[in-house]
């Protein structure tokens, strides 16, 4: 027989109530917890998770939602939400939709049949009518009809961002590469500000805006670079578009950042500590992920929680912009 709850109540002279307290990461005295902490190491007490989800009416268990594990951002996200979760004693269902409606619902369903206990979603289909404020649901960028919780950067401060680091390396002419899709979302307003604050500065922008899903990219990128010779400055959608902008560039003959300086959206790396991979808008990954985390499992907890959080981004420096002189 394993080791008990009780057991581990008698060794850290507290109650069984305590024990399942900070097993459920309820409220507890510091001293209390480290205490109870101590006596489940001694005895090698493991929690028995299914009796407690039958015990809660929980799975212990969230549903993460993305469009595609291939992307650096969303991995490094769901590192992040899987090491946050993992410190509220909840396991991550990873669900990899490629974009796919269908799998989407397939998922939503889950919680609806009590196999998962909640949902954070990184998703641009047409899923609206599948999702309604009364579902443990965290949404990443995107907003719906219903008031549906949602985490999102700051995408208008990062196309002012772009502009003014664009401007600040001596761009005259700048423009605007990117994808966008038919569902609202908060990514658009990269485009938006960015224009806008191009626009307030009296300095020319052009656009290059493609319906998702996006076919023959760089024959398109280079068509748009060819019509318009004197851009000498990119704000990018993603640092997966500015590192194809970049080497679109270079096919036609020019430099980056000599000729063209380049900036992207996100803030991808190789790996932790590593050099960002273009000039890039920081996004807040890891508190991003900690925050949706933090939400969803307010809701479930039944507590009330913010329906919109708005994230600030930085400007990460890289290879794609030229250096500022001190």
């Amino acid at each position: 027989m394993g080791v008990t709850m009780k057991e581990v109540a008698k060794l850290a002279g507290v109650g069984v109530g305590t024990v399942s307290r900070v097993l459920n990461n309820g409220s507890v005295k510091s001293k209390t917890r480290v205490k109870v902490e101590e006596a489940m190491k001694v005895l090698n007490y493991q929690p028995n998770y299914y009796a407690r989800g039958l015990k809660t009416n929980r799975t212990y268990s969230i549903a993460l939602i993305l469009p595609s594990i291939w992307h650096p951002f969303f991995a490094e996200f769901a590192f992040y939400v899987e090491h946050y979760l993992e410190e509220r004693d909840y396991k991550l269902f990873l669900c990899n939709s490629n974009g796919h409606a269908q799998k989407e619902q397939e998922y939503i369903q889950m919680v609806k049949q009590n196999k998962v206990d909640g949902i954070i979603g990184i998703t641009y289909s047409d899923i609206d009518e599948y999702i309604s404020s009364n579902l443990p649901f965290v949404s990443i960028d995107r907003y719906f009809t219903e008031d549906v919780i949602y985490v999102t950067s700051d995408s208008q401060q990062g196309g002012q961002l772009a502009a003014t680091e664009l401007i600040k390396r001596g761009c005259k002419e700048l423009a605007y590469i990117g994808g966008y899709q038919l569902t609202p979302n908060e990514t658009k307003n990269r485009r938006k500000s960015f224009m806008a604050e191009c626009a307030t500065r009296k300095v020319t922008c052009h656009s290059l805006n493609m319906l998702e899903p996006l076919t023959h990219t760089r024959e398109s990128i280079k068509e748009f670079l060819e019509a318009n010779p004197g851009i000498d400055g990119i704000f990018t959608i993603n640092d997966s578009m500015a590192m194809d902008v970049c080497e679109t560039i270079e096919s036609i003959g020019k430099k980056v950042p000599d000729d063209i300086q380049v900036i992207g959206y996100d803030g991808q790396r190789d790996r932790d500590g590593q050099p960002y991979l273009v000039s890039t808008i920081a996004q807040p990954i890891e508190l991003m992920a900690k925050t949706a985390v933090d939400l969803l499992l307010g809701v479930i907890n039944e507590e009330e929680v913010p329906n919109r959080t708005v994230l600030p981004v930085t400007f990460g420096e890289g290879w794609s912009t030229k250096t500022l002189l001190q």
